[in-house]
């Protein structure tokens, strides 16, 4: 029998989940078993299987379920130390993520992500030790694309992780992003609403003008900043977020992103770059994409993240 003390980032989860993550392969039908046979007790006593943990409480499992999934918990040390913060305080960390990092492992690239370098850069401070967590760890609370630059949110703990991902879900925490595409916008401005369905093994997306099975409604707001030799600077905010939203979006509508092999050109040197838009020569560009700006806009509790509402970060 194991005991497990609950810490402060694991208050409020379901006993149900937390012991189905934090053991090997085991059914959900057998956790709940255990928990009914009292082989799974939390303080002692038998407990709904969706009771939801108090901070101290003691959880009692037994030792074929404590073998921990993520026993390689130190694997983000070899990850790079290079990281761009814009804005950090003892609950979040903001940073400018380059384009060609990838944000979470893949099958490809397992070590050197951003939230492994988040986790790497807040142990080096002594703000992070896995050892010392059951199962939270700092977490990115929006994503973006690999080749896309920008505003990364990351978490420091666990109940500012959901206020978080409550508020984006709720549209209280406003991204825009700048990006190049080809040609001449119909419109100075608009919001384009369009339907998407993904299509996880091509991990590429399609858009429709009506709703057809599986899709969901995407809307994006963009305004022309500048036109020039046949390229549009927008600003575009997303009013959803959906996989691939802008590029796809944007390209739905015959304007693809210049760099953007996916969605847009393969050959940028098929396009006109002016000199103009960059700081050096022109170049091949891998996706010109970048989040470059976040709003918080609370018109409701933000618990103890109340103190960023009204704030707004940007990167140039």
């Amino acid at each position: 029998m194991r005991s497990i003390i609950v810490g402060k980032n694991d208050i409020g989860k379901r006993l149900d989940s937390f012991v189905l993550k934090m053991s090997s392969d085991v059914s959900r039908n057998l956790v709940y078993k255990l928990i009914r046979k009292k082989k799974i007790r939390v303080n002692g006593s038998r407990v709904p299987v969706n009771y939801r943990f108090c901070q101290g409480d003691v959880l009692n499992i037994g030792g074929f379920l404590c073998e921990n999934k993520y026993s390689e918990k130190n694997g983000f040390l070899s990850a790079s130390p290079d990281i761009d913060i814009i804005y950090e305080d003892a609950n979040v960390i903001f940073v400018n993520k380059k384009a060609g990092l990838i944000c979470h492992p893949d099958k490809n690239i397992i070590t050197d992500c951003l939230i492994n370098r988040v986790k790497k850069y807040l142990y080096i401070k002594n703000e992070y030790d896995p050892n010392e967590e059951n199962l939270f760890s700092p977490s990115l609370a929006n994503r973006i694309d690999r080749n896309t630059s920008g505003i990364v949110l990351a978490a420091k703990n666990y109940e500012c992780l959901k206020i978080l991902n409550s508020k984006i879900k709720r549209n209280k925490i406003k991204k825009y992003y700048n990006c190049l595409v080809y040609g001449k916008m119909e419109k100075n401005s608009d919001i384009s609403t369009a339907f998407l369905v993904k299509n996880e093994y091509k991990n590429k997306v399609y858009i429709y003008n009506s709703k057809v099975k599986d899709s969901k409604i995407i809307k994006t707001k963009y305004e022309v900043k500048r036109f020039e030799n046949n390229i549009s600077l927008l600003e575009v905010e997303l009013l959803t977020g959906r996989c691939h939203q802008i590029r796809a979006h944007l390209a739905w509508l015959g304007h693809p992103i210049l760099g953007d092999g996916k969605y847009g050109f393969k050959k940028m040197s098929d396009l006109p770059i002016i000199n103009s838009f960059f700081n050096s020569k022109p170049k091949k560009i891998k996706q010109a994409l970048r989040a470059f700006k976040i709003e918080f806009e609370f018109d409701e509790e933000a618990g103890v993240l109340g103190y960023l509402n009204k704030k707004e970060f940007e990167v140039f």
